[in-house]
Protein backbone atom coordinates (compact mmCIF):
# COMPACT_ATOMS: atom_id res chain seq x y z
CA UNK A 1 0.00 0.00 0.00
CA UNK A 2 1.27 3.39 -0.91
CA UNK A 3 2.12 6.14 1.76
CA UNK A 4 -0.59 8.40 2.48
CA UNK A 5 0.00 12.19 1.16
CA UNK A 6 0.63 13.04 5.10
CA UNK A 7 3.03 10.51 5.50
CA UNK A 8 2.45 6.92 6.45
CA UNK A 9 0.72 3.93 5.48
CA UNK A 10 -3.38 4.10 6.56
CA UNK A 11 -3.79 2.46 10.22
CA UNK A 12 -5.80 -0.75 9.78
CA UNK A 13 -8.38 0.42 12.30
CA UNK A 14 -9.15 3.01 9.83
CA UNK A 15 -9.13 0.56 6.65
CA UNK A 16 -11.60 -1.12 8.55
CA UNK A 17 -13.87 1.44 9.25
CA UNK A 18 -14.42 2.32 5.76
CA UNK A 19 -14.66 -0.85 4.16
CA UNK A 20 -17.51 -1.80 6.86
CA UNK A 21 -19.00 1.92 6.06
CA UNK A 22 -18.87 0.30 2.30
CA UNK A 23 -20.46 -2.74 3.55
CA UNK A 24 -23.49 -1.17 5.48
CA UNK A 25 -23.93 0.98 2.52
CA UNK A 26 -24.92 -2.19 0.32
CA UNK A 27 -27.22 -3.82 3.06
CA UNK A 28 -28.91 -0.79 2.93
CA UNK A 29 -29.51 -0.34 -0.80
CA UNK A 30 -30.52 -4.75 -0.33
CA UNK A 31 -32.81 -3.65 2.26
CA UNK A 32 -34.80 -0.61 0.27
CA UNK A 33 -35.01 -2.64 -2.94
CA UNK A 34 -34.81 -6.15 -2.12
CA UNK A 35 -31.72 -7.43 -3.93
CA UNK A 36 -31.04 -10.96 -3.82
CA UNK A 37 -27.52 -11.82 -5.26
CA UNK A 38 -28.73 -14.86 -7.54
CA UNK A 39 -26.07 -13.20 -10.23
CA UNK A 40 -28.59 -13.30 -12.87
CA UNK A 41 -29.27 -10.26 -14.89
CA UNK A 42 -32.71 -8.30 -15.00
CA UNK A 43 -34.13 -7.88 -18.53
CA UNK A 44 -34.72 -4.25 -19.26
CA UNK A 45 -38.41 -3.58 -20.17
CA UNK A 46 -38.86 -3.39 -24.43
CA UNK A 47 -39.59 0.31 -25.84
CA UNK A 48 -43.07 -1.06 -27.18
CA UNK A 49 -43.85 -2.25 -23.58
CA UNK A 50 -42.82 1.22 -22.13
CA UNK A 51 -45.07 3.28 -23.86
CA UNK A 52 -45.81 6.49 -22.63
CA UNK A 53 -47.34 5.39 -19.24
CA UNK A 54 -46.47 7.50 -16.71
CA UNK A 55 -46.99 4.70 -13.89
CA UNK A 56 -44.14 4.15 -11.38
CA UNK A 57 -41.53 1.88 -12.16
CA UNK A 58 -41.56 -1.75 -12.20
CA UNK A 59 -39.81 -3.63 -9.45
CA UNK A 60 -37.19 -5.42 -11.60
CA UNK A 61 -36.34 -1.97 -13.11
CA UNK A 62 -35.63 -1.22 -9.34
CA UNK A 63 -33.51 -3.84 -8.98
CA UNK A 64 -31.62 -3.71 -11.76
CA UNK A 65 -30.57 -0.32 -10.76
CA UNK A 66 -29.67 -1.08 -7.10
CA UNK A 67 -27.20 -4.53 -9.00
CA UNK A 68 -25.85 -1.96 -11.16
CA UNK A 69 -24.75 0.88 -8.43
CA UNK A 70 -23.68 -2.51 -6.14
CA UNK A 71 -21.82 -3.26 -8.86
CA UNK A 72 -20.07 0.15 -8.69
CA UNK A 73 -19.86 0.28 -5.34
CA UNK A 74 -17.49 -3.70 -5.37
CA UNK A 75 -15.27 -1.89 -7.96
CA UNK A 76 -14.70 0.90 -5.77
CA UNK A 77 -11.35 1.16 -4.04
CA UNK A 78 -12.04 2.90 -0.77
CA UNK A 79 -8.52 2.90 0.01
CA UNK A 80 -7.11 4.55 -3.13
CA UNK A 81 -10.34 6.72 -2.93
CA UNK A 82 -9.32 7.98 0.78
CA UNK A 83 -5.85 8.64 -0.43
CA UNK A 84 -6.64 10.85 -3.99
CA UNK A 85 -8.82 13.22 -1.80
CA UNK A 86 -5.52 13.27 1.06
CA UNK A 87 -3.39 14.10 -1.98
CA UNK A 88 -5.48 16.88 -3.18
CA UNK A 89 -6.47 18.56 -0.52
CA UNK A 90 -3.82 21.45 0.65
CA UNK A 91 -5.24 22.97 3.35
CA UNK A 92 -3.18 21.38 6.49
CA UNK A 93 -5.32 19.46 9.30
CA UNK A 94 -5.11 17.60 12.37
CA UNK A 95 -3.36 15.02 10.76
CA UNK A 96 -0.83 17.09 9.50
CA UNK A 97 0.80 17.91 12.89
CA UNK A 98 4.08 16.98 14.31
CA UNK A 99 4.03 15.79 17.74
CA UNK A 100 7.81 17.89 16.83
CA UNK A 101 7.46 21.68 17.53
CA UNK A 102 9.74 24.51 18.49
CA UNK A 103 9.89 26.42 21.77
CA UNK A 104 7.24 28.98 19.86
CA UNK A 105 4.95 26.50 18.45
CA UNK A 106 6.39 26.24 15.25
CA UNK A 107 5.04 22.84 13.46
CA UNK A 108 7.26 22.28 10.44
CA UNK A 109 5.06 19.81 9.07
CA UNK A 110 2.05 22.18 9.22
CA UNK A 111 3.97 24.37 7.92
CA UNK A 112 4.68 22.50 4.57
CA UNK A 113 1.42 21.89 3.97
CA UNK A 114 -0.28 25.00 4.06
CA UNK A 115 2.81 26.47 1.90
CA UNK A 116 0.40 25.35 -0.86
CA UNK A 117 -2.29 27.92 0.12
CA UNK A 118 -0.02 30.21 0.63
CA UNK A 119 2.18 30.46 -2.95
CA UNK A 120 -2.00 30.39 -4.04
CA UNK A 121 -2.53 33.55 -2.00
CA UNK A 122 0.92 34.75 -3.14
CA UNK A 123 0.20 34.29 -6.42
CA UNK A 124 -3.00 34.47 -7.84
CA UNK A 125 -5.18 36.03 -5.00
CA UNK A 126 -2.89 39.14 -4.35
CA UNK A 127 -0.70 38.29 -7.23
CA UNK A 128 2.18 40.36 -4.92
CA UNK A 129 5.01 41.74 -6.69
CA UNK A 130 8.62 42.07 -4.97
CA UNK A 131 11.22 44.53 -5.08
CA UNK A 132 14.38 45.21 -3.24
CA UNK A 133 14.80 41.89 -2.05
CA UNK A 134 18.35 42.16 -3.01
CA UNK A 135 18.63 44.70 -0.43
CA UNK A 136 18.03 42.19 2.24
CA UNK A 137 21.59 41.23 3.84
CA UNK A 138 21.82 37.45 4.54
CA UNK A 139 22.96 38.41 8.06
CA UNK A 140 22.69 36.25 11.01
CA UNK A 141 19.98 38.38 12.75
CA UNK A 142 17.57 40.66 10.54
CA UNK A 143 14.63 42.79 11.84
CA UNK A 144 11.96 43.36 9.34
CA UNK A 145 9.83 46.45 10.01
CA UNK A 146 6.81 47.19 8.55
CA UNK A 147 3.55 48.92 8.16
CA UNK A 148 0.81 46.99 9.27
CA UNK A 149 -3.27 47.07 8.06
CA UNK A 150 -5.35 44.26 7.13
CA UNK A 151 -6.92 43.33 10.65
CA UNK A 152 -6.07 40.06 10.26
CA UNK A 153 -2.35 39.27 9.77
CA UNK A 154 -2.14 38.34 6.02
CA UNK A 155 0.61 40.74 5.93
CA UNK A 156 3.21 39.22 8.09
CA UNK A 157 2.60 35.67 6.12
CA UNK A 158 3.15 37.36 2.88
CA UNK A 159 5.99 39.17 3.85
CA UNK A 160 7.60 35.88 5.37
CA UNK A 161 6.62 34.12 2.16
CA UNK A 162 8.45 36.61 0.28
CA UNK A 163 11.40 36.38 2.10
CA UNK A 164 11.47 32.79 1.91
CA UNK A 165 10.54 32.57 -1.82
CA UNK A 166 12.76 35.16 -3.18
CA UNK A 167 16.00 35.59 -0.63
CA UNK A 168 18.80 33.16 -1.53
CA UNK A 169 18.91 32.10 1.88
CA UNK A 170 15.42 31.24 1.80
CA UNK A 171 15.30 31.70 5.41
CA UNK A 172 11.92 32.17 6.70
CA UNK A 173 11.25 35.18 9.06
CA UNK A 174 8.78 35.01 12.56
CA UNK A 175 6.50 37.38 12.19
CA UNK A 176 5.25 38.87 15.44
CA UNK A 177 1.46 39.56 15.88
CA UNK A 178 -1.19 41.14 18.09
CA UNK A 179 -2.01 40.07 21.38
CA UNK A 180 -5.60 40.26 20.97
CA UNK A 181 -5.61 37.96 17.88
CA UNK A 182 -4.92 35.07 20.26
CA UNK A 183 -8.84 35.47 21.16
CA UNK A 184 -9.70 34.80 17.94
CA UNK A 185 -11.41 31.22 17.27
CA UNK A 186 -8.78 29.04 15.69
CA UNK A 187 -6.23 32.06 14.63
CA UNK A 188 -4.02 31.44 17.16
CA UNK A 189 -2.86 28.02 17.00
CA UNK A 190 -2.67 28.00 13.46
CA UNK A 191 -0.69 31.24 13.33
CA UNK A 192 1.90 29.69 15.74
CA UNK A 193 2.44 26.33 13.84
CA UNK A 194 3.08 28.85 10.61
CA UNK A 195 5.80 30.50 12.73
CA UNK A 196 4.03 33.52 14.25
CA UNK A 197 5.17 34.77 17.65
CA UNK A 198 3.07 37.02 19.97
CA UNK A 199 4.30 40.37 19.86
CA UNK A 200 6.46 41.40 23.07
CA UNK A 201 10.27 42.37 23.26
CA UNK A 202 10.93 39.15 25.32
CA UNK A 203 9.89 36.76 22.12
CA UNK A 204 11.45 39.18 19.96
CA UNK A 205 14.75 38.88 21.97
CA UNK A 206 14.70 35.19 21.93
CA UNK A 207 13.88 34.92 18.61
CA UNK A 208 16.81 36.83 17.44
CA UNK A 209 19.59 35.56 19.92
CA UNK A 210 18.44 32.19 18.47
CA UNK A 211 19.53 33.22 15.57
CA UNK A 212 15.58 33.59 13.63
CA UNK A 213 15.15 36.75 11.48
CA UNK A 214 11.79 38.93 12.57
CA UNK A 215 9.13 40.96 11.50
CA UNK A 216 7.97 43.77 13.71
CA UNK A 217 4.98 45.90 13.18
CA UNK A 218 5.35 48.64 15.38
CA UNK A 219 2.03 50.77 14.69
CA UNK A 220 0.22 47.77 16.28
CA UNK A 221 -3.74 47.87 16.38
CA UNK A 222 -3.80 51.29 15.45
CA UNK A 223 -2.24 50.50 12.23
CA UNK A 224 -4.28 47.67 11.66
CA UNK A 225 -7.83 49.80 12.06
CA UNK A 226 -7.28 52.75 11.00
CA UNK A 227 -10.08 54.12 8.95
CA UNK A 228 -9.66 53.90 4.86
CA UNK A 229 -9.59 57.19 4.53
CA UNK A 230 -5.90 57.56 6.38
CA UNK A 231 -4.50 54.20 4.30
CA UNK A 232 -1.14 54.65 4.03
CA UNK A 233 -0.52 57.44 6.17
CA UNK A 234 1.42 55.76 9.13
CA UNK A 235 0.61 55.90 12.28
CA UNK A 236 3.22 56.54 15.35
CA UNK A 237 5.39 53.90 16.37
CA UNK A 238 4.22 53.05 19.73
CA UNK A 239 6.60 50.26 20.06
CA UNK A 240 9.85 51.71 19.85
CA UNK A 241 11.47 49.26 21.50
CA UNK A 242 12.80 47.45 18.33
CA UNK A 243 15.45 49.60 18.24
CA UNK A 244 17.31 49.20 20.86
CA UNK A 245 16.62 45.52 21.12
CA UNK A 246 18.71 45.85 17.17
CA UNK A 247 21.22 47.83 18.41
CA UNK A 248 21.92 45.80 21.17
CA UNK A 249 21.53 42.78 19.18
CA UNK A 250 23.88 43.72 16.36
CA UNK A 251 21.14 43.05 14.19
CA UNK A 252 20.25 45.21 10.51
CA UNK A 253 16.58 46.59 10.48
CA UNK A 254 15.25 46.71 7.51
CA UNK A 255 12.27 48.74 6.18
CA UNK A 256 9.08 47.04 4.49
CA UNK A 257 6.52 49.22 2.46
CA UNK A 258 3.05 47.18 1.87
CA UNK A 259 0.94 48.42 -0.49
CA UNK A 260 -2.33 46.33 -1.27
CA UNK A 261 -2.97 45.07 2.67
CA UNK A 262 -5.36 48.16 3.48
CA UNK A 263 -7.92 47.46 0.54
CA UNK A 264 -8.36 43.73 1.52
CA UNK A 265 -10.51 44.79 4.55
CA UNK A 266 -11.52 48.45 3.78
CA UNK A 267 -12.68 49.51 7.46
CA UNK A 268 -15.15 52.01 7.66
CA UNK A 269 -15.53 52.73 11.25
CA UNK A 270 -15.13 50.46 14.48
CA UNK A 271 -17.39 51.00 16.79
CA UNK A 272 -15.57 51.70 20.69
CA UNK A 273 -19.51 50.08 22.27
CA UNK A 274 -18.50 46.61 20.96
CA UNK A 275 -14.97 46.34 21.76
CA UNK A 276 -16.06 47.55 25.45
CA UNK A 277 -18.84 44.61 24.98
CA UNK A 278 -16.50 42.10 23.67
CA UNK A 279 -13.16 42.90 24.71
CA UNK A 280 -11.95 42.54 21.15
CA UNK A 281 -12.24 44.85 18.12
CA UNK A 282 -14.67 44.75 15.88
CA UNK A 283 -14.59 46.73 12.75
CA UNK A 284 -16.98 47.59 10.18
CA UNK A 285 -16.26 47.35 6.73
CA UNK A 286 -18.07 47.20 3.35
CA UNK A 287 -18.48 43.42 3.76
CA UNK A 288 -18.82 42.49 7.47
CA UNK A 289 -20.99 41.87 9.07
CA UNK A 290 -23.28 42.73 6.17
CA UNK A 291 -22.65 39.51 4.30
CA UNK A 292 -21.94 37.43 7.60
CA UNK A 293 -18.57 34.92 7.70
CA UNK A 294 -18.47 36.11 3.83
CA UNK A 295 -16.89 39.15 5.17
CA UNK A 296 -14.03 37.96 6.34
CA UNK A 297 -12.99 36.74 3.23
CA UNK A 298 -10.19 39.41 1.96
CA UNK A 299 -10.48 41.49 -0.97
CA UNK A 300 -8.07 40.65 -3.95
CA UNK A 301 -6.24 43.49 -4.23
CA UNK A 302 -3.02 44.03 -5.86
CA UNK A 303 0.30 44.10 -3.64
CA UNK A 304 3.44 45.16 -3.69
CA UNK A 305 5.80 44.88 -1.27
CA UNK A 306 9.18 47.18 -1.45
CA UNK A 307 12.04 46.12 0.71
CA UNK A 308 14.26 49.07 1.90
CA UNK A 309 18.22 49.11 2.59
CA UNK A 310 19.20 47.54 6.08
CA UNK A 311 20.25 50.07 8.75
CA UNK A 312 23.07 48.72 10.57
CA UNK A 313 24.89 49.80 13.68
CA UNK A 314 27.94 50.25 14.78
CA UNK A 315 29.80 49.94 18.13
CA UNK A 316 29.37 53.51 19.46
CA UNK A 317 25.29 52.79 18.45
CA UNK A 318 25.33 49.96 20.32
CA UNK A 319 26.45 51.60 23.65
CA UNK A 320 23.65 54.49 22.78
CA UNK A 321 21.21 52.05 23.03
CA UNK A 322 19.45 52.88 26.20
CA UNK A 323 20.04 56.54 24.92
CA UNK A 324 16.23 58.06 24.65
CA UNK A 325 17.36 60.79 22.37
CA UNK A 326 18.98 58.24 20.28
CA UNK A 327 16.38 55.58 20.19
CA UNK A 328 13.50 58.06 19.05
CA UNK A 329 15.64 59.69 16.42
CA UNK A 330 16.14 56.14 15.16
CA UNK A 331 12.90 55.41 15.68
CA UNK A 332 11.41 58.41 13.51
CA UNK A 333 14.41 57.76 10.67
CA UNK A 334 13.14 54.23 10.12
CA UNK A 335 9.20 55.29 10.44
CA UNK A 336 10.43 58.01 7.29
CA UNK A 337 11.91 55.77 5.74
CA UNK A 338 8.84 52.98 5.48
CA UNK A 339 6.65 55.90 4.57
CA UNK A 340 8.91 57.25 1.83
CA UNK A 341 8.84 53.94 0.45
CA UNK A 342 4.84 54.05 0.56
CA UNK A 343 4.49 57.42 -1.51
CA UNK A 344 7.15 55.59 -3.90
CA UNK A 345 5.09 52.10 -4.45
CA UNK A 346 1.44 53.62 -4.14
CA UNK A 347 1.73 55.69 -8.16
CA UNK A 348 3.15 52.11 -9.40
CA UNK A 349 -0.25 50.58 -8.81
CA UNK A 350 -2.71 51.17 -11.99
CA UNK A 351 -5.68 50.44 -9.19
CA UNK A 352 -6.49 48.67 -6.42
CA UNK A 353 -7.10 45.83 -7.91
CA UNK A 354 -4.44 45.88 -10.86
Amino acid sequence: MSDRAGGGPLPPELLRELRASVRALRGELEQRFGIRDTGEPVPEPLDEERGDDTRAPSVGFLEGLAQRVRAQLDDVDVVKLYEAVRARVSIPGAGDISAEVDEFGLDESYLARARGWLDWLFDSWWRVRVTGIELVPDAERVLFVANSAGILPWDALMVAHAVERLHPSRRRPRPLVADWLATLPFSQSRLARMGAVRACAENAERLLLSGQWVIAFPEGQKGSLKPFRERYRLQRFARGGFVPLAARLDAAIVPVAIVGAEETYPVLFEPRALRRLLGVPVPITPTFPLLGPLGIVPLPSQWRIRFGAPIRFDAAARERSRDPLFVNRTREQVRGLIQALLEEELPRRRSIFS
